[in-house]
This record gives C-alpha cells, structure tokens and sequence, in this order.
C-alpha cells in the first residue's frame, strides 16, 4: 500500500465490528498504510488494547503517531 506521508497507523480492530471495518476502508480510499491488530486473531495484543481504552474492550481503536483514538466516525 502507498503512504501519503509519513504517519505511522495502527489499527486495533475485530471482524465483528462494522467501524472497523469502515475505518479500515477509509485508509485503504485514502491510500493511507496503516498495521491492523485484529484482536481476534491476535488475542496477545488485548492487554495493550484494555490499556489503550481504559480497560474497555472496543474496537477499533487508532493510533496515530501515539496519539489514540477510540472509534471511527466515518472519516477525518
């Protein structure tokens, strides 16, 4: 994938989750790379999300140059 510039994404998201998915189809309409943690597959990495969220089990949860968002609004 093609990055617009040079912010490090990454993306902790689950297949259950429709803003997941819109977050991810959002990046990819904007060519923007990103590293996607879905939980599902990767339940190692649910601490570091528990920790990210305040303890909630949410998806999806961007960070974006270490600055964390929860959910996805639907665009920037």
């Amino acid at each position: 994938m093609t990055t617009t510039n040079d912010t490090e994404i990454i993306l902790y998201t689950h297949p259950d989750c429709p803003f997941s998915a819109q977050a991810k189809m959002h990046y990819r309409r904007q060519r923007v790379a990103y590293t996607e943690i879905d939980v599902s597959k990767q339940p190692d990495q649910v601490p570091a999300l528990l920790e990210l969220s305040g303890g909630e089990r949410i998806t999806p949860i961007i960070v974006e140059n270490g600055v964390v968002t929860i959910g996805f609004d639907g665009g920037f």
